[in-house]
């Protein structure tokens, strides 16, 4: 399966919730006025997109209609697949050019961080970098076992110390093993939980510091993983991740399992964060580098499939 029908596929339950029902909206209407445009931003707030998010795209679809003098409803959806696709577009990449680049992972429990870790190193390995992962997740039992079977199976390195260990020793040292083994890639697990919210946003910043000092001319990702199904919850999430680390981008994980992809749209508007990766499937290679075009395409398909 190709990287368009993979993100197809695990696009299916949000497009059958928005893009239906958007279709059969917009085919109840004879012409576009403001009843069409409050049913419009009625469906997209209950996908998830957000309040402030689709009432944005209802405003630029009502400007857009009137500048190109549209005047069929059915019109309105390839009119907002080239929003989406605007509005997603730019930095999705990863910046990874200097040896060893840092990326540091987190996000709360049960999202999926360590899988997403693993795909990550396997994807890298792939392209012929030479990937460690640092297990600076010592706060939950069994974090280091899981990620050392995920080390494995992508082929990368692992550095670890016992559970109750200072994470940000273990960043430390996995810095410190990258540049003497030559590595292109430092790829840090971090707590998603502690006693309080308090101790896990002072153990991110310790872990940062850490890097700063040890690495301060690499290239540094800090990737925060959200789970598609929890909707507006994880806008939440990721209002309170970005304001104790500096979030470079977002990895959006079980979107083929939830109806609530609308999310991506209200991450990238509201709190000016792109995503990188989504993951679409449990494979190894089900997790997909962010593509906007495709994902608008994914969600709003031209022919309507």
């Amino acid at each position: 399966m190709g990287l368009f029908s993979k993100m197809k596929a695990g696009l299916k339950k949000t497009r059958e919730s928005m893009s239906k029902s958007m279709t059969s909206m917009l085919h109840s209407f004879t012409r576009i006025d403001e009843d069409l445009f409050e049913e419009l931003e009625e469906i997209l707030v209950m996908s998830d997109v957000g309040v402030p998010t689709a009432e944005r795209i209802c405003t630029e679809l009502r400007k857009r209609a009137k500048e190109r003098g549209v005047t069929e409803p059915g019109k309105i959806e390839g009119m907002l697949r080239e929003l989406v696709a605007e509005m997603l577009r730019g930095d999705s990449e990863l910046k990874l050019g200097t040896k060893p680049s840092v990326i540091l992972v987190v996000g709360v429990n049960g999202v999926g961080k360590t899988t997403t870790i693993g795909k990550i190193a396997a994807m890298l390995e792939k392209q012929g970098k030479k990937v460690i992962l640092g297990a600076a997740d010592t706060f939950r039992a069994a974090a280091v076992e899981q990620l050392d079977i995920w080390a494995k199976r992508a082929g990368a390195e692992i550095v670890s110390q016992p559970q109750g260990s200072d994470p940000a020793a273990v960043a430390f040292d996995a810095i410190a093993a990258a540049k003497s083994r030559g590595a292109d890639v430092v790829i840090c697990d971090t707590a998603g939980r502690m006693h309080n919210k308090k101790n896990l946003m002072e153990e991110l910043a310790k872990i940062n510091r850490v890097v700063e000092r040890e690495a301060p001319q690499a290239d540094r990702e800090v990737l925060l993983v959200l789970d598609a199904a929890t909707g507006q919850n994880a806008i939440s999430q990721a209002r309170e991740f970005k304001a104790a680390a500096d979030i470079t981008g977002i990895v959006l994980t079980k979107l083929d399992g939830t109806s609530h992809g609308g999310v991506v749209l209200a991450i990238r508007e509201e709190l000016g964060l792109p995503v990188k990766f989504i993951g679409v499937g449990e494979q190894l290679d089900d997790l997909q580098p962010f593509d906007a075009d495709a994902f608008a395409e994914a969600l709003f398909p031209a022919n309507g499939g």
